[in-house]
């Protein structure tokens, strides 16, 4: 109801009569103090940090807390086997990777952590080349950086000594691309004018000679080293250039001998775009002879000639293990080709062999292909630029319908003529072995080319069904 006399609501309940309280007018001002207590100095309730970073933010887990801790004192107190494999994972997650090697080489295996190390190092990362290992790329290639940049008789040797007894379970391979000669002493030079003796030394080649890095105590170290390729030479020498820089010195030559002939397990040797000469060239091959696991020689780009050619031949008359050898881009005659023809016959071991670029002649051309006869073993050879004719053309068709193992030739940039096309074409038509034949260059009329290709064509077929589909 309402009171008439204070126009006040009541409602009554068990007799009892309650009264509703409207609330007072405020003015203004104080309804802003009712909105908002803090806006009140009486009422506002004032608080003082005593942390002046403390926050609002959330918390963090004492888990992501103990990580931080582990990864922060990691360098000091390395602790990663004993965590749960959750945890380590965020732990490697978050390592730093400048990390000493030290630490990380015997305790950290796993393949994320050496990719981001990897990838922090060097801009072009190419895990095949490393059996799709980034641990095995870090240390092949960081061992490979410190050569690559050592100085005889000026750089300390130590550092190489310690990253190497960390290293060296996981080194399977080296590629040096360039090796630094000591430092040259110029006092002399400044007595007798230096103008005149550096233009006279750029020129002609005739400035003392500047030996480069020993292998012989890194080799010894590496248990599973089973490749090497080194190329003796400065990269981006500029204006700084001269021909001692680039020289594959004696001592150079019998050091490294006497290192690839202790290796007993190395399998693979590289040494291209080194200057090397006959004579040198024959001592690393008298080396090889009796080596036992040797698959792989290659000695591209170098200035060898028939004298080492012999030396090959001798090489694959007594080598039982000898797989591929690469001679391109030397100076092999007739003679040499001969030597390496003669020995071919009794080979029984030797895949590939690679002459392109050489100077064999007509001469050498017959008396490899008259190899090529006997040869069983042999899958691929390369003759291309070597100056041959129309008559080794025949010879090379009299092997096309005999040879049942050969399966990629390749002899582009020869003068074969129209007339060599046609007996190739005519010598290749029982041929059913062969995948690839590079006739590029060869001046052979497109007829004979069509009809060849047309028949490597069909020999593919027959041997994988599956491009027929």
């Amino acid at each position: 109801g309402i009171n008439a006399e204070y126009g006040q609501h009541y409602y009554i309940t068990n007799n009892l009569r309650f009264y509703v309280m409207e609330p007072p007018l405020l003015d203004e001002n104080e309804q802003n103090l009712f909105a908002n207590p803090a806006a009140d100095p009486r009422k506002m309730r004032r608080i003082i940090a005593e942390d002046p970073e403390w926050s609002l933010a959330t918390v963090p887990r004492l888990i992501d807390i103990c990580v931080k801790h582990i990864v922060n004192n990691f360098a000091d107190n390395p602790l990663l086997d004993e965590l749960k494999p959750k945890h380590k994972e965020k732990v490697l997650e978050a390592l730093a990777t400048d990390l000493p090697l030290k630490i990380t080489a015997p305790l950290v295996s796993d393949e994320g952590y050496w990719k981001r190390c990897c990838k922090s190092r060097w801009s072009v990362c190419d895990i095949d080349q490393y059996g799709n290992s980034w641990k095995r790329m870090f240390f092949e290639r960081n061992m490979g950086d410190l050569i690559e940049n050592f100085v005889p008789e000026s750089t300390d040797i130590t550092e190489i000594s310690e990253i190497l007894e960390l290293s060296k379970d996981f080194i399977k391979r080296l590629r040096i691309r360039q090796l630094l000669p000591q430092i040259k002493d110029v006092s002399t030079n400044v007595a007798q004018g230096d103008d005149e003796i550096s233009d006279q030394g750029s020129d002609t080649g005739t400035d003392d000679s500047l030996d480069h890095f020993d292998f012989g105590p890194i080799i010894n170290k590496l248990p599973n080293l089973v490749e090497l390729s080194v190329t003796y030479g400065v990269r981006n020498c500029g204006m700084n250039f001269e021909w001692s820089l680039f020289e594959f010195t004696q001592k150079d030559c019998s050091l490294l001998a006497k290192a690839v002939k202790a290796c007993k397990h190395l399998q693979v040797l590289r040494l291209q775009r080194c200057q090397i000469e006959d004579e040198k060239a024959r001592l690393i091959i008298s080396h090889l002879l009796d080596h036992p696991g040797l698959k792989v020689l290659d000695l591209s780009h170098n200035r060898i000639g028939d004298k080492t050619g012999r030396a090959v031949g001798k090489l694959l008359s007594v080598n039982k293990v000898l797989e591929e050898v690469n001679l391109c881009d030397n100076n092999i005659k007739a003679e040499g080709a001969s030597a390496i023809a003669f020995s071919l016959k009794k080979n029984s071991t030797l895949r590939t062999l690679n002459l392109k670029l050489n100077r064999i002649g007509d001469e050498g051309g017959r008396n490899v292909c008259q190899a090529l006869m006997q040869t069983k073993t042999l899958l691929h050879i390369d003759l291309s630029s070597n100056g041959l004719g129309e008559h080794v053309a025949a010879n090379l068709a009299e092997v096309l319908s005999h040879n049942q193992s050969l399966e990629h030739i390749v002899i582009s940039c020869n003068k074969l003529g129209v007339a060599g096309g046609r007996v190739l074409q005519e010598g290749l038509e029982n041929n059913k072995v062969l995948k690839t034949f590079d006739l590029r260059l060869t001046e052979i009329s497109q007829q004979s080319e069509h009809s060849i290709m047309n028949v490597i064509k069909s020999n593919k077929e027959r041997n994988n069904p599956a491009l027929m589909a």
